[in-house]
């Protein structure tokens, strides 16, 4: 019976993609758990090299895709490169892999305990938490109480977390997990953003005092009275070059060596995910010459850092869904030649969270000053013209232009040829600018590539 199951949500899966709608990552695990839904417990556990999952509030879907590209050449893989990340995704895509030996899955942060515990993984990596999308998720205590409750039925030697991570990290005490993180002081800032989300020892409730502070609140601490500290890091990022937008690079360094990583992309937050990604492929078998290659081909995952030629301009996707994130975008931007034009989108769908006070915590302040002007869109764009306004930017060089296609086409008329056009974009925004884009023949819809 299940296999009849199985062969109608491929069906549909592939004729909604065809057709160019989303709903292909989604629409056949949706129809498949309706009619059996056990399918998931047993179609992961076909897999004859398990599963591994990587969940955090900011990086798993780029987390995930290093982890794709540098694993790639060892299994036939299972990914949910799209981002469709609830159980109904990671259902679509084990419905279309057959051929698979290795389920790797991104995971929202809410989904986690009960992918847990359907998948029943070889691995996990914890990224970090940071506040987001409190209307779905509630307060990070929450999340990462239900977390460790998901951790506890793990194999041993399974979890893998971010060391620097002060909710995370009380699971890789005593060696019950493999911690990664950032060690390099010379990057670190010189104290913690007001936006820093876990700024508190979570034994005493003392505020953690760091010895260096690198996105939010991650970074080397420990609490006063000495209940917590950052664990030692088996995996770990040093000796950090960033390059602007032009990429980066470290040292990956375990106990076995240290290997030159050369990334792509930009940015710090970047560099934890490539840490990250490296410390799960190292607990599935991967050498790290073998991470160091798959880090190196890696270009950037869909809609994060994205270029898009579009005629003689060029479209620079970042995006954004709170302040952790925000900030650290603005800050990529700002070690490069800041933009002088941006094109910034917030919506507030279901998938970015209805409540969009979030964008009063980002300190956009370092950005605006340099713009000329903003143009900005989407389905709160007063909202956003109002926060740009109130930090800064004269309000005749803000233009508001609700409809994203409209705003598209202003901002590119204001981009000179040649030049690039950076984009801000939350979830759904980014989804739609690309559609848009996808549909005028700048790039290759990802629902039909799929299809393909």
């Amino acid at each position: 019976m299940l296999a009849l199951e199985v062969a109608l949500a491929r069906a549909v899966g592939a004729a909604s993609r065809l057709a160019g709608r989303g709903g292909g990552t989604t629409l056949p695990g949706k129809l498949l758990w309706k009619a059996h839904p056990g399918a998931v417990d047993r179609l992961a556990a076909r897999l004859p090299a398990g599963s591994a999952l990587v969940s955090a509030t900011n990086g798993k879907t780029t987390t995930a895709a290093m982890a794709a590209e540098i694993l790639r050449p060892r299994f036939r893989l299972a990914h949910n490169a799209s981002g469709a990340n609830l159980v109904s995704g990671i259902a679509s895509v084990l419905v279309t892999a057959s051929e698979a030996e290795l389920g790797l899955f991104e995971v929202d942060e809410g989904a986690l305990p009960e992918v847990v515990r359907r998948v029943r993984p070889r691995a996990v990596l914890l990224g970090n938490l940071f506040r987001d999308q409190l209307d779905r998720y509630g307060e990070l205590e929450h999340v990462a109480e239900r977390w460790r409750a998901a951790a506890a039925g793990l194999p041993p030697g399974a979890l893998v977390v971010n060391g620097d991570d002060p909710l995370l990290a009380e699971l890789a005490r005593g060696g019950a997990a493999t911690s990664f993180g950032v060690d390099d002081r010379s990057h670190a800032r010189p104290s913690l953003q007001h936006a820093a989300d876990s700024k508190f020892c979570p034994a005493c409730g003392r505020p953690l005092v760091y010895a260096a502070a690198y996105v939010g609140h991650l970074g080397e601490y420990a609490c006063p009275a000495g209940h917590r500290s950052r664990p030692a890091l088996d995996v770990a990022a040093r000796a950090i070059e960033l390059r602007g937008l032009a990429g980066s690079a470290f040292s990956l360094e375990t106990a076995e060596g240290a290997v030159r990583v050369e990334l792509a992309l930009p940015g710090l937050y970047n560099v934890y995910n490539a840490a990250g990604a490296a410390a799960l492929a190292r607990a599935l078998g991967a050498s790290a010459e073998e991470i160091a290659v798959g880090l190196g081909r890696f270009t950037a995952a869909f809609g994060r850092f994205e270029r898009i030629a579009v005629g003689d301009r060029r479209l620079l996707l970042l995006l954004v869904k709170n302040p952790a994130g925000a900030n650290e975008a603005v800050q990529t931007l700002l070690q490069g030649t800041p933009p002088a034009l941006v094109l910034a989108a917030l919506n507030d769908e279901l998938a970015d969270g209805r409540d969009v006070s979030w964008i009063w915590d980002v300190d956009f302040e370092p950005l605006l000053a340099g713009l000329e002007r903003a143009v900005v869109s989407g389905s709160r764009a007063a909202e956003l013209a109002l926060r740009f306004a109130y930090g800064g930017l004269e309000r005749r060089r803000i233009e508001v232009v609700p409809e994203l296609a409209a705003a598209l086409d202003r901002a590119l008329a204001l981009t000179p040829a040649g030049a690039e056009l950076t984009v801000l974009p939350t979830y759904t925004a980014m989804l739609g600018l690309r559609a848009i884009v996808a549909r005028r023949g700048h790039v290759r819809d990802y629902w039909r590539e799929r299809a393909a």
